[in-house]
């Protein structure tokens, strides 16, 4: 397996790499780097007209983003579904928020657990990072799968075997109550436990 610290420093100088998650293969790249950014979409073949979720590797790395945490988004942070597959949809505040988030309302937010994907982002901070599928086709399940449908390759690929094609479950911490906008690998019944 290729060193955290060598996938890092391919994302530091403007790489795209094709990583395994605790749930789907994913593309990351630098949230600072326009370049690696206008590659990722185009690997995808996808039209820049939707933001991409950002991965962290720890709680703490919210407040560098401007995260606006609800009583529900505190609830979640604080359970067991975290680190996991559960992503949160915050608010932000624009005038704590870095450069590279202008303009938006909205983050959508995971820490994955997956020991080789928290340690490429103790490195590297914040990672742009979405699903390896090409635009309109099934989330691939292996490596293979995934270069096959890229236009093009990413500058690292990992190989972390057969994966789930079931993503991350999504839930709105905007709204109150908390919305659940897609149910993934958490269950809804479990989300509500932990909300009460």
């Amino acid at each position: 397996m290729t060193d955290a610290a060598v996938i890092a420093l391919c994302l530091r100088d403007g790489g795209v790499a094709l990583l395994p998650t605790d749930t789907v293969y994913g593309l990351a790249a630098s949230p600072v780097s326009d370049h690696a950014i206008a590659r990722l979409f185009a690997l995808k073949a996808r039209p820049r007209t939707r933001n991409l979720p950002i991965m962290v590797a720890a709680r703490d790395q919210l407040a560098d983003l401007g995260a606006r945490l609800t009583d529900a988004a505190e609830r979640l942070l604080a359970s067991d579904l975290m680190p996991g597959a559960l992503t949160l949809a915050l608010g932000i505040d624009s005038d704590a928020a870095p450069p590279w988030l202008e303009g938006r309302e909205e983050i959508a937010v995971r820490i994955p657990d997956h020991a080789l994907m928290l340690a490429v982002l103790r490195l590297t901070g914040p990672l742009l990072v979405t699903s390896a599928n090409a635009h309109g086709r099934a989330t691939p399940e292996s490596l293979g799968d995934a270069l096959e449908q890229l236009h093009g390759a990413p500058d690292i690929a990992i190989d972390g075997g057969m994966l789930s094609a079931v993503p991350s479950t999504l839930v709105n911490c905007r709204h109150t109550p908390p919305v659940i906008e897609r149910i993934g690998a958490i269950l809804e019944a479990v989300i509500w436990e932990v909300l009460g």
